[in-house]
């Protein structure tokens, strides 16, 4: 059976503000400390967490290009739909993976104002001390890029892979 539906979508909302380009030496540096902080960081994880981190602060911007970017490097649809319930879908992460995740979660709600050691432990007991630094960098830069995509209302859906690269 197939139906003939016209779906007429919401206007899409201009940007607040276009920060890049107001501000480029600061966009400069953000692109080369998030360089910095994946280096030597397993890309995977590295885009998992983008992902996460920008479901929780609402970033549809960050969504659109790490989703993206990760189904160009090979991720699976199924795992990225699974990663707004990364808790109730673990069979579908590695125990690394579950452990970037939960750190991840940690570090951008902040809800309780820390990060719980149960959670900074099993992250540690999965990454050297050099990949941890890299992945709690990851996550902090993902939040800030969230922060200025909201904040400016950075438009989603026009990202391409490798656009800014």
């Amino acid at each position: 059976m197939s139906t003939n539906r016209t779906t007429a979508y919401a206007p899409e909302q201009p940007a607040r503000l276009q920060w890049a380009k107001a501000a480029p030496e600061v966009y400069k540096a953000m692109i080369k400390l998030t360089a910095a902080a994946e280096q030597g960081l397993d890309p995977v994880i590295a885009e998992l967490v983008k992902i996460r981190a920008s479901q929780l602060n609402h970033c549809a911007f960050c969504l659109d290009m790490h989703t993206k970017d990760a189904l160009a490097a090979g991720e699976s649809v199924e795992r990225i739909m699974q990663l707004s319930a990364w808790e109730e879908s673990a069979h579908f992460y590695t125990a690394k993976e579950l452990a970037a995740l939960a750190l991840a979660e940690a570090i951008t709600v902040l809800t309780d104002g820390f990060v719980p050691d149960e959670v900074y432990e099993s992250a540690a007991r999965h990454f050297d001390e050099t990949e941890l630094a890299h992945l709690v960098s990851t996550i902090t830069m993902i939040n800030a890029w969230n922060r200025f995509g909201v904040t400016a209302r950075a438009t989603a859906g026009h990202y391409k892979p490798g656009m800014y690269k």
